[in-house]
């Protein structure tokens, strides 16, 4: 196939543009270069490049020519960052959606939205969301993703569009912008400075490798069907675990973990009912303990991939979240 690949310049999007490739496909990537998105993601891989957003329609028609599928990973996706201020949010992830969603009902192509566990909201009494659940999204972020989704639904419904939704879980592995929290832990653990862990500590998440959350986005993009959604899950741990095994991993002094002030509507836990997409085949090849382990590695040998990237924008947007936090 040719598979236009929104936000491919990204953490998850590169990976599966890598994907694609390995497996014959041609790539063409759309990606707006915001400040995750990142073209050394992609060195070597020799796909087409659009430098542009998805909420202009007319470079979306001109990336799109010929391909057979869209596959939209384009987002703003750091809840943070959603908190701090929301606009870019509903922009991209819901206006930008509905360009992808008009373009590919005119061409007659497919679609598969990635999207997040977050929409489903808290499950702090227990249970695992199913892909028929109401979304009771908490932060601007997820709301976004939610609004998202459902502009896909409506384009099914409304229009015929063939269109699928993925839900994953909280993804981690190599080249992850420094904001999340496994290479945040990671990286300031290797620098030796604190890692801000928020409340408690003990929000449970699952946690996915990103060669299984594109596994899953490949099987969903071949065989999925029109207007179902698809949860992608991982092995569920509280971020105090993991934090504690990050310093362990990289030798740095336990006394670096500083507990801070939560931020606000922080979800305690999320957890996915995978049995829809392990109909399909898929299953996660990655255990949890192995993938951090390889992750950790990975960002200890790779200081010159992300070192810059901790400079200018990003420590402007890490002073404003955290220092008073950590004063």
């Amino acid at each position: 196939m040719r598979v236009l690949v929104t936000g491919g310049a990204g953490f998850i999007g590169s990976h599966f543009v890598k994907r694609l490739v390995r497996a014959g496909d041609e790539a063409v990537v759309l990606d707006k270069l915001t400040y995750s998105g990142n073209r050394a993601n992609l060195e070597g891989v020799g796909a087409e490049f659009h430098a542009a957003d998805i909420c202009d329609p007319h470079a979306v028609e001109e990336a799109v020519q010929g391909c057979e599928a869209i596959v939209n990973f384009a987002a703003e996706t750091h809840v943070d960052r959603s908190i701090l201020g929301p606009a870019d949010f509903i922009q991209t992830d819901v206006a930008g959606t509905q360009v992808l969603l008009d373009r590919a009902r005119r061409a007659d192509i497919r679609l598969v939205q990635v999207s997040t566990d977050e929409v489903y909201g808290d499950l702090e009494d227990g249970g695992r969301s199913r892909e028929g659940d109401p979304l009771r999204p908490s932060s601007p972020y997820s709301a976004s993703k939610a609004g998202g989704d459902l502009q896909v639904l409506a384009y099914v419904r409304t229009y015929g569009v063939d269109a699928s939704i993925t839900r994953g879980a909280n993804t981690y592995g190599p080249n992850q912008y420094p904001e999340k929290l496994i290479p945040l832990f990671a990286t300031n653990a290797l620098e030796g400075e604190p890692l801000p862990l928020y409340g408690d500590g003990r929000q449970r998440r699952e946690w996915l490798h990103v060669e299984d959350h594109c596994a899953a986005i490949e099987l969903v993009l071949r065989e999925g069907r029109p207007g179902e959604a698809y949860n992608v899950g991982g092995e569920e741990r509280e971020n105090l675990d993991v934090a504690a095994r990050i310093l362990e991993l990289t030798g740095a002094d336990e006394g670096l973990l500083r507990h801070v002030e939560d931020r606000p509507g922080h979800d305690r836990r999320y957890a996915l009912d995978t049995a829809k997409l392990r109909a399909l085949g898929w299953s996660a090849a990655a255990a949890f303990e192995e993938g951090l382990a390889a992750t950790v590695e990975w960002y200890a040998e790779n200081r010159a991939w992300w070192e810059p990237l901790r400079s200018g924008e990003y420590r402007a947007y890490y002073e404003q979240q955290y220092a008073h936090r950590l004063a």
